[in-house]
């Protein structure tokens, strides 16, 4: 069964604080629930549905259902890292449009400035991980799993620091103008590749911000959504995947994206020619360039060229992406950035987004997300949006 138009996104909200230190988790999902219904018109008794992921907190989807008295007929509370709030709202989508809920909630929140949790280290949960025994005493970092994927990029197709830093400068542009973000300066390229160097090839500069925060989405059926005054965003094909180390034929070249994106082109009856605008999840600056090549926006390979000399720049280059500082300077709350990639898109599509990075004509934007890493196992999620 195809989702394609049997829902659309009717609230997206972002928490403001990049830093709450005076806020619990819980709270903050509250918040940014409250701040979704608002922006959508509805109350609280309308949500029968409600997705959250690893980040919410308690024992599972029920201690946060309790902690916001929601009363409901469908819960889902998968768990694929960074991206799972893409999952989400693929799965809220199907379950509307099988008759299970007619309108659903998607939270996400996490402290981990506050927390003082960079989220780098790969923790060890335990001999039970099927992967623990032969990973963990070799003592596995984020960004060192990311740092190799980037230096087999440059071996096998001769990308560069400087294009990497691209990313980072594109990004820079966009955040000036988001009175929330993190990181609101304008950098060079030659600040990125001056910037400390954290693993090699990654500098500082590559690498994302860590922050507080949160964000929601509330996923409605097309009949509620009409009655709302608020833009038409509707759904029109998503895929989602998992990619490890398949059976021991590593091969670092490419991410899931290269699944995902074609299934959600196909669904949504559209090619990559066709997107205005595009959220790209952005842990690193290779994780863009990695993400570019496999949902088909040019050949594998040419990533670094593609994204080189202000290509990504809204109003400027051909390619506009994460115009709100994306996770490289904006935010990047609970350590995962898949929801604030979707709200992203949302304000693109409605017209909301800045002025000086709103994409002229933005009528199809897609988000794009991972979880986990590149290096070693992912989980990988694509979603098309229209507006009607």
């Amino acid at each position: 069964m195809s989702i394609k138009g049997k829902a659309c996104i009717v609230g997206a909200y972002e928490h403001p604080l990049r830093k709450a230190p005076d806020k619990s988790v819980a709270q903050i999902h509250a918040e940014v629930a409250k701040g979704a219904l608002e922006d959508a018109g509805l109350k609280k008794d309308d949500i029968d549905g409600y997705f959250c992921a690893g980040d919410a907190p308690g024992a599972n989807v029920w201690s946060m259902a309790n902690y916001m008295n929601l009363k409901l007929r469908h819960v889902d509370s998968t768990d694929m890292g960074g991206c799972s709030y893409l999952v989400h709202v693929a799965h809220a989508a199907q379950a509307i449009a099988a008759g299970k809920c007619n309108i659903a909630l998607v939270t996400l929140a996490g402290r981990p400035n506050s927390e003082g949790s960079s989220g780098t280290q790969v923790r060890d949960r335990g001999v039970n991980l099927p992967d623990a025994p032969y990973e963990m005493p070799y003592s596995p970092v984020t960004v060192n799993l990311y740092a190799m994927v980037a230096m087999r990029h440059m071996h096998e197709y001769g990308t560069t620091s400087e294009q990497l830093a691209w990313v980072k400068v594109a990004a820079s542009h966009h955040a000036q103008h988001n009175p929330n973000a993190m990181l609101r300066n304008l950098v060079t390229v030659e600040e990125v590749v001056n910037s400390p160097m954290i693993s090699d090839p990654l500098h500082r500069l590559d690498c994302c911000v860590v922050s507080d925060g949160g964000g929601a989405v509330i996923v409605a059926r097309p009949e509620i959504a009409k009655k709302l005054k608020r833009p038409l965003v509707k759904i029109t094909g998503a895929g989602e995947t998992t990619k490890g180390q398949m059976g021991g034929k590593v091969d670092l070249s490419y991410s899931g994206a290269v699944w995902t994106g074609p299934r959600a082109f196909e669904e949504a009856g559209i090619k990559p020619s066709d997107i205005k605008y595009a959220s790209i999840y952005d842990s690193f600056t290779i994780t863009v360039v990695m993400q570019i090549e496999d949902l088909g926006f040019c050949k594998k390979g040419e990533g670094g060229k593609f994204v080189a000399d202000g290509n990504l720049i809204s109003g400027s280059g051909k390619f506009p992406f994460n115009t709100d500082g994306g996770g490289l300077c904006n935010n990047h709350p609970a350590n995962r950035g898949g929801m604030t990639k979707i709200i992203e898109a949302v304000r693109q599509l409605r017209g909301e987004a800045h002025p000086k990075v709103q994409v002229k004509n933005c009528d199809l934007a897609l988000a794009h997300g991972t979880g986990g890493a590149l290096g070693h196992r992912h989980g990988s999620a694509t979603l098309i949006m229209e507006r009607e």
